[in-house]
């Protein structure tokens, strides 16, 4: 940890250690009863918004948690809360307030109950924070520590370099005490990106971990964490600094509070990827499997896993106590980037097109010449694998081949709420607001939701039951050990 903390911080060693160790003793006392169960084969993660699921009278928190017991026990073990925080925009991603439940979605008695059947995941959304957030209103009012808790930047300085996942300006003007000043933005001009150059924010984001570790979170997931640390004339994106910090949460966390496993969300190609392993100990538990959703689509539509068997027999670990989070499905789009290097542009550019023919979007980002290329499909995931218009049994047969593979695939499975209730794309959503993501996250009615699951022979029907008995198969097997 000392070296960590001297590579890091070589000026404030001292400071943050000691930091660190007052975090310890504050979180000491709420460790007592954690428990280091370990992964097995019977953890799989639902994941899904606090409101995905709205009944009438009822606070969203308290109806997935009556919907969770009555439908999903057997099924899956934890649930991953997506952002459940006081919000701005990006549906949860800008955060205002990291200690708090969104009121609209109820409150930390209602995660203390879903916890008591499941466990939880919650998303650390700390590469950023809202311009609304207390800590920003302080920096823009100049005032200590929180005046430094950002990045200032120049406008006129190059940032060719810098990686950028959307077609956004990197820095957007903001008022300082009655000054202009122009902030790193990596996401949005409402996403302000926190500076991990300084110590007070690397001890104020561990704060943050510890206490949703306090709050029953046995899996945290890293947001956006490959762009946690800028540095002048690089590309920003897995800086060796990004990679020591992921380790000395990872130390801190294991030691306070064991069994805790971290989860780093890196939407890049595959060996960009697999370097959050670390070297198998010290870095993240559970790495994102962002290869799997687009390459296992692309061979559904060739009718051909050559590429797809060469890929699975070519991935290995560092070790025996990391594992893939295998998903095909999540709150974002089906990213594309990690594509590179396993098919052609061409092959890309096709995938892209069919999302498009099924009723799909596809966002783009910025290249460093200056030109465009898909970074994301923009779909239903059942909706990206068959044609709205095909028969439901060729829909069913063709989609749950794709989540049997998913759940094959050594690791932990994430499988998102729209993909175990057999949804369609939500078109009208995101033509209306805008957002392309938006295709892929309805809210659904839970009344109309039981109507569709008790309909024997129905799309909802047949998906979800065939769905939750391969569910309860794989809990079973200790051949599915990740």
């Amino acid at each position: 940890m000392e070296d960590l903390i001297a590579r890091l911080y070589p000026e404030k060693c001292e400071q943050v250690l000691s930091g660190i160790d007052r975090l310890r003793e504050k979180y000491h006392s709420r460790a007592q009863n954690s428990d280091n169960k370990g992964l097995s084969e019977r953890d799989a993660i639902l994941i899904t918004y606090g409101d995905g699921l709205l009944e009438e009278g009822k606070l969203p928190l308290a109806t997935l948690a009556e919907f969770a017991s009555e439908h999903l026990s057997g099924c899956v073990s934890a649930i991953h809360l997506l952002p459940c925080f006081p919000f701005t925009s990006d549906d949860g991603f800008s955060v205002t307030d990291y200690y708090q439940i969104d009121p609209q979605l109820g409150n930390w008695q209602h995660i203390d109950s879903l916890g008591r059947e499941f466990d939880l995941m919650f998303d650390a959304v700390v590469n950023h924070i809202s311009k609304s957030s207390h800590w920003f209103q302080e920096f823009q009012a100049n005032r200590t520590p929180y005046n430094e808790y950002f990045i200032k930047a120049d406008p006129s300085a190059d940032y060719s370099k810098v990686v950028r996942p959307r077609a956004l300006p990197l820095l957007h003007s903001y008022d300082q005490d009655g000054k202009e000043v122009h902030v790193w933005t990596t996401f949005s001009e409402d996403q302000v990106d926190l500076n991990y150059h300084n110590y007070q924010v690397f001890l104020h984001v561990l704060d943050v971990l510890l206490f949703y570790a306090s709050r029953g979170s046995r899996f945290i997931r890293l947001d956006a964490i490959a762009f946690l640390w800028k540095e002048a004339g690089t590309s920003c994106i897995h800086l060796d600094q990004t990679h020591w910090i992921i380790q000395a949460y990872r130390s801190i966390l294991e030691e306070v509070f064991p069994g805790t496993v971290l989860i780093t969300e890196t939407n890049v190609p595959h060996h960009e990827n697999i370097s959050y392993f670390g070297n198998g100990s010290n870095e993240a538990h559970m790495v994102y499997n962002f290869t799997l959703p687009p390459l296992l689509a692309y061979s559904i539509h060739q009718e051909d896993v050559r590429i797809l068997t060469q890929w699975a027999r070519s991935i290995e670990l560092p070790g025996d106590e990391v594992c893939f989070f295998n998903f095909t499905a999540s709150h974002d789009g089906i990213g594309v980037r990690p594509l590179q290097g396993i098919v052609d542009q061409e092959a890309i550019k096709c995938l892209a097109d069919i999302a498009t023919e099924h009723g799909g979007f596809v966002s783009y980002k910025n290249n460093e010449d200056g030109s465009q290329s898909p970074y994301e499909l923009n779909c239903n995931y059942m909706d990206l694998i068959t044609h709205p218009s095909q028969s439901d049994s060729l829909r069913v047969q063709r989609f749950l081949l794709t989540q049997s593979v998913m759940l094959c695939m050594p690791g932990v499975p994430g499988i998102y709420y729209h993909s175990l209730l057999g949804s369609e794309n939500d078109r009208q959503a995101a033509i209306e607001s805008g957002i392309n993501r938006r295709i892929n996250r309805k809210k659904l009615e839970v009344k109309e939701l039981l109507e569709d699951l008790g309909m024997e022979g129905g799309l909802r029907n047949t998906i979800f039951s065939r769905y939750s008995e391969m569910l309860r198969i794989r809990t079973s097997q200790k051949a599915f050990h990740p």
